[in-house]
């Protein structure tokens, strides 16, 4: 600025000396009008000069503020000194400061990008909406758990989810609530208000918990095997001690005194009778011994395609046996998941094996073994049968511990391969239609 008010100095001198020495030659008798004429040009182009260095830097400033005001930040100040100095100087100050807003606005949107990406890919779904019901910002997890392609007024939620679009009409600030979508998916809702921009925004956090209570059921039906595996064996155990020495005692005693053979063989058929019970009834109790004390998984890379080969190669005498065809897919070939191999094995052993046994006369009785990865980075494997299908009464029932629709069998299958998949952060969900057919699937 310093240099600038030097320049107006010198050409406001240089302007009022033309100015005298005008006023001298039109005082003169007689004036010398050619000299005059000269003179009135010498001022005319000081006092444009003037004028034009004087603009020059106000256009320039209004230029400068333009582009702040409209976020133009592409614009570009000759960085020249045909102005003098001062103006090169200015120009130079005036790119720094908009090449300064540049970097900040993309500093800003790559920062916004970021935060977006993150929300539109983490499980827990997100809604913004404002006090009109307009939607500001819906994550992709929303969109999955709630169904629906697309949320732009929340009144679009009244026809598929109303109790839904209620439940957030009055939802308070730090309350949790629980809504059971239309899939029979339990969703954690809980909201809460802020004020930006001088307007009023209600943030929903959606939550998908049936892992977390399935996790709380089998952690309580762990609880209660546990009591009563404890229980059934202090009682079953000196039963069986009292049955061995009884029968001891009959060997040794009272068969050789007594006289009456008949009354003794029934002695010994009926404590060896009930030893047999006991004895099957603690195997019985023992079986449940894995459900209560499931080791944690050892997790490591494992190939998919090869867990599922090694699976098949394991049960193909029984698939043959059974006139069962088999059929695997895995899409990519190489898809890999972090898992305990072993565990996963035992698992969909047995889904194959549970498969097998749900053909009933099926002109193609066929099992086919699917692995997929999905956009959110999640592996699904399915297990899925053409056979007779599980009826409805039963499908809700079959993850319970000790249930079973099997004439032989412990019910503890589906519950313990329900357990390991929740030790591995996943889920193990059922489809089936009667006539038409089971899928289990495993998703990682």
């Amino acid at each position: 600025m310093k240099h600038f008010s030097i320049g107006i100095l010198w050409r406001v001198l240089l302007l009022v000396l033309a100015g005298l020495g005008l006023g001298y030659l039109v005082s003169r008798t007689p004036p010398n009008w050619m000299l005059v004429m000269m003179m009135l040009v010498v001022v005319f182009f000081l006092g444009n000069g003037l004028y034009t260095y004087v603009t020059s830097f106000n256009r320039k400033f209004v230029r400068f503020l333009e582009s702040v005001r409209y976020s133009d930040f592409t614009i570009k100040f000759r960085a020249d000194n045909v102005m003098g100095d001062t103006f090169q100087e200015l120009n130079q100050q005036f790119n720094e400061v908009l090449m300064a807003f540049r970097q900040a606005r993309a500093e800003k949107e790559a920062n916004l990008q970021y935060l977006n990406a993150i929300v539109q890919h983490i499980g827990t779904g997100l809604i913004t909406f404002d006090s009109a019901g307009g939607v500001n910002l819906v994550n992709n997890a929303s969109l999955r758990m709630l169904d629906i392609y697309r949320l732009r007024q929340m009144s679009d939620l009244q026809e598929t989810h109303p109790r839904l679009f209620e439940m957030l009409s009055h939802l308070e600030t730090g309350v949790r609530e629980l809504y059971i979508s239309p899939q029979d998916q339990p969703l954690a809702v809980q909201g809460t208000t802020i004020q930006m921009r001088g307007t009023w925004v209600r943030i929903v956090a959606l939550q998908n918990i049936g892992t977390e209570l399935q996790q709380k059921e089998v952690e309580a039906w762990q609880n209660l095997t546990r009591v009563l595996r404890h229980e059934i064996m202090n009682s079953m155990t000196p039963i069986v001690s009292l049955v061995g020495t009884m029968r001891l005692i009959v060997n040794e005693d009272i068969e050789q005194n007594s006289e009456n053979e008949e009354a003794v063989g029934d002695l010994k058929e009926a404590l060896q009778t009930l030893e047999k019970r006991s004895q099957g009834m603690m195997k019985f109790v023992n079986a449940y011994r894995d459900f209560t004390t499931l080791p944690k998984p050892n997790m490591r890379t494992i190939s998919v395609k090869e867990l599922l080969q090694d699976v098949l190669q394991l049960l193909q005498a029984d698939l043959t046996a059974a006139g069962v065809l088999s059929k695997m897919e895995v899409l990519p070939e190489q898809l890999t998941v972090m898992a305990d191999a072993d565990q996963l094995q035992q698992v969909l052993i047995n889904l194959v094996k549970n498969a097998l046994e749900a053909f009933r006369e099926q002109p193609a009785p066929l099992i086919e073994l699917q692995a997929y990865s999905t956009d959110n980075q999640k592996v699904t494997i399915n297990v899925r049968d053409n056979g007779f299908g599980i009826e409805p009464e039963a499908l809700e029932k079959i993850f319970i511990p000790f249930y079973t629709t099997k004439k032989t069998g412990s019910g503890i299958g589906l519950s313990l391969s329900r357990q390991i998949l929740q030790q591995h952060n996943g889920q193990l969900v059922v489809n089936s239609e009667v006539n038409a057919g089971t899928v289990f699937s495993l998703v990682l």
